[in-house]
C-alpha cells in the first residue's frame, strides 16, 4: 500500500486524546477533509492513556476543568450513542464509586470554598466531617488529622481506560480516518502556516493543519514549531494489591499525604486494590524522574514499602495485611506551569497544541476533542469555552492554578 502524501488535518499521537479528536472532527458535519493519524506505538504499550489509573472526577478547583469533566461523565455514561460500530456498543466498565478527598484543619476553608463553585457548577459533591466520614466507611481511620472529606455521590469513578482509547480508534477508523505508524519528527512551513511534516522515516505528508497530541513527546514536536512548551515526561508508578479484609463501598481515596487507593476487581487472593502518589516536584528531581526515560519500564518497588503502603496503612487498618501485585510505570505529560492542559492553536497558522494533561487526558479527553474539532472546523470553541487553557496564558506566565492535583 502506497503511504498517503497528504492530509487536511494530521494528528500526532493516537491515543487517548488524538483519537478522541479524531473521531469528533471526522463526525463534525462541516468536516470533509481527510484525516490521518501517526501513532508511534500502535500497541500503545507505553501510552500514559493505556498505563493510567484511568478514573474520572468534578472534584476541580477551576471551573472549566469541572465542565469538563461533567461532559466527560456524561459521554461516558451514554458512551453507546457516540461510539457504537455496526450496532456494537463498546464496554468500558465505568463504576461511579465517587472520588474521597481527606483534608486537616487547615484544609476545611479551601475545601469549602471549592465544594460551593463546585455544586455551582453541577457536581454532586458533599462534605462530611470526621463522624460522618466513620459512619460512612467504618473501614476508614479518620485519626486526629482527618476533620473533613469531600465526596463525589455520584458522577465520579473509574472506568477501563483501554477499552476507551479503542473505542475512540475504533470509531475514528469507521469514520474513515486513517492511522499510520510512525513519529512526526518536523513540521514544515510556508508563509507562516503549516503546509507539511516530515515523519522520522523520512516520509512526507502534506497537511493544512497539524494537532500536536504526542504526550509526553509533544514538548520536542512543539519546540519544532517554535513554541516552548513547559510539558515535561515525569515517571508515575502505579501500584497494585489484594486484601482479604472487608473494605466495602470503598471510593477512589485520596490521603492527606497525597497517596491514593481505588479498587480494582476481585482475585482468589481477595479484593484488589490499584493506588499510587504523585511527588512533589523536588522529589520528582530527587528520583531522578525529572524528565524521565519514557520509554523506562523499570518500577522501584521499594517506593511502595516506604512511601505508599504506610500511608494506607494508617489510614485504613484493613490494609496492614496484603498481598502485593504487579506494578507498572509510564510517563504522564506534566504541564510544570500549573498542571493543567495546554490547549489550541500557537505558533504558525494551523498549528494546534494538545498537551500537558498531567494525569488528566483519559477524563478529559471527550470534551478537549470536541472542542478541538470545533475550533479547526468552525474557527472557536462553540459548546464549551476551552480558551483558560490556551498557550496565552503560558506566554504571559498566567497559570491557571489548580488546588486539587492528584
Amino acid at each position: 500500500m502506497v503511504a498517503a502524501q497528504h492530509a487536511d488535518v494530521v494528528i500526532a499521537g493516537g491515543a487517548a486524546m488524538g483519537s478522541s479528536l479524531a473521531y469528533h472532527l471526522a463526525s463534525h458535519p462541516g468536516f470533509t477533509g481527510r484525516i490521518i493519524v501517526v501513532e508511534k506505538d500502535p500497541g500503545y504499550a507505553r501510552s500514559a492513556s493505556a498505563l493510567s489509573a484511568a478514573s474520572i472526577r468534578q472534584q476541580f478547583s477551576s471551573p472549566v476543568n469541572i465542565r469538563i469533566s461533567l461532559h466527560g461523565i456524561a459521554f461516558l455514561r451514554n458512551i453507546g450513542q457516540h461510539l457504537a460500530v455496526d450496532g456494537e456498543a463498546p464496554v468500558i466498565d465505568l463504576k461511579e464509586g465517587g472520588y474521597l478527598y481527606l483534608g486537616h484543619a487547615g484544609s476545611i476553608g479551601v475545601m469549602r470554598e471549592v465544594n460551593a463553585l463546585q455544586r455551582a457548577e453541577g457536581a454532586d459533591i458533599a462534605l462530611f466531617d470526621a463522624d460522618a466520614l466513620r459512619a460512612r466507611f467504618p473501614w476508614l481511620e479518620p485519626g486526629e488529622d482527618v476533620v473533613i472529606g469531600s465526596l463525589g455521590l455520584t458522577g465520579e469513578g473509574w472506568f477501563d481506560g483501554w477499552a476507551l482509547l479503542q473505542a475512540f480508534r475504533r470509531k475514528a477508523r469507521a469514520s474513515g480516518v486513517e492511522y499510520r505508524t510512525g513519529q512526526v519528527s518536523e513540521v514544515e512551513t510556508a508563509g507562516g502556516a503549516v503546509s507539511a511534516v516530515r515523519l522520522a522515516d523520512g516520509s512526507r505528508i502534506a497537511c493544512g493543519t497539524l494537532v500536536n497530541c504526542a504526550g509526553s513527546g509533544g514538548r520536542a514536536l512543539a519546540a519544532g514549531a517554535g513554541i516552548d512548551l513547559p510539558v515535561h515526561a515525569r515517571r508515575r508508578y502505579v501500584f497494585s494489591f489484594t486484601c482479604k479484609a472487608d473494605i466495602p463501598n470503598c471510593p477512589l481515596m485520596i490521603d492527606t499525604t497525597g497517596v491514593y487507593v481505588r479498587p480494582e476487581g476481585e482475585s482468589a487472593e481477595g479484593r484488589m486494590f490499584i493506588c499510587g502518589v504523585s511527588p512533589s516536584p523536588e522529589e520528582d528531581e530527587a528520583l531522578g524522574w525529572d524528565d524521565a526515560d519514557e520509554d523506562s519500564q523499570q518500577v522501584d518497588y521499594s517506593y511502595f514499602e516506604e512511601r505508599i503502603w504506610p500511608s494506607l496503612a494508617n489510614r485504613v487498618p484493613g490494609f496492614e495485611a496484603i498481598r502485593p501485585g504487579r506494578a507498572w510505570a509510564g510517563p504522564y505529560d506534566m504541564c510544570t506551569l500549573d498542571h493543567n492542559a495546554i490547549i489550541g492553536p500557537a505558533g504558525p497558522d494551523g498549528f494546534y497544541l494538545c498537551n500537558g494533561f498531567s494525569g488528566h487526558g483519559l477524563q478529559q479527553s471527550p470534551a478537549v476533542g470536541r472542542g478541538l474539532a470545533e475550533h479547526i472546523v468552525e474557527g472557536c470553541y462553540t459548546t464549551l469555552d476551552l480558551g483558560e487553557l490556551g498557550y496565552a496564558r503560558v506566554v504571559e506566565n498566567r497559570p491557571l492554578r489548580e488546588r486539587n492535583v492528584i
